[in-house]
C-alpha cells in the first residue's frame, strides 16, 4: 500500500480519533478547528484511503478474566510453503492468539497470547501450538507488568 501524505489537519483528526473513536463529528470538527462538513469529508477520505482501517472497543483483559499475557516465539520447519500456510491457518483459528508477527532472527514468528491463567496457557501450548507438525521450537516469556500499552500510532 502506498504511503499517504497527510497534512496537519489530517494528523490532528487522526490523533483525536485514536484517543476517542466514538467522538461525534461536531465535537471532532470543533477540536480540529474545522466546520462539520469538511471534517466529515476528511474522515471519510481517510477511511477510503485505508488510513483509518477500522473502529473497535478496546477491552480490559483482566476484567474479562484473561490475566495472563505471554509472548511466544515460534520456529517452523523450512519445507516449502505448506508449513507456513498451515501455521497461519491455525493461528487465525486460535482465539488465545491476539497478535502474530513474522519476525527476523532465530525464530520465525512472535505470538501475543492472552489467556486466563497458567493452566489455560499450558493447554494452549500442549493441545494446539505444539501439536502442529511444522513447529520445531518455541520460547515463552510472560508479562509481569504492563508498563505501556497503546493503540495510538505516533503522528
Amino acid at each position: 500500500m502506498p504511503r499517504i501524505v497527510l497534512d496537519r489537519t489530517d494528523k490532528r483528526i487522526l490523533e483525536v480519533l485514536q484517543k476517542d473513536g466514538r467522538i461525534a463529528n461536531n465535537e471532532l470538527a470543533e477540536r480540529v478547528s474545522l466546520s462539520p462538513s469538511p471534517c466529515l469529508r476528511r474522515v471519510r477520505a481517510l477511511e477510503a484511503a485505508g488510513v483509518i482501517r477500522e473502529y473497535a472497543a478496546i477491552l480490559d483483559p483482566v476484567c474479562l478474566g484473561l490475566g495472563l499475557l505471554a509472548f511466544v516465539s515460534v520456529k517452523l520447519k523450512k519445507e516449502g510453503k505448506m508449513p507456513i500456510e498451515q501455521f497461519a491457518r491455525a493461528v487465525e483459528s486460535w482465539p488465545e492468539v491476539v497478535a502474530c508477527y513474522a519476525t527476523t532472527g532465530d525464530m520465525d514468528y512472535l505470538l501475543r497470547v492472552q489467556v486466563e491463567d497458567l493452566e489455560h496457557y499450558s493447554r494452549f501450548m500442549m493441545d494446539r501450538l505444539l501439536k502442529l507438525p511444522s513447529v520445531i521450537d518455541s520460547r515463552s516469556s510472560f508479562a509481569l507488568e504492563r508498563v505501556k500499552e497503546t493503540t495510538a500510532l505516533p503522528l
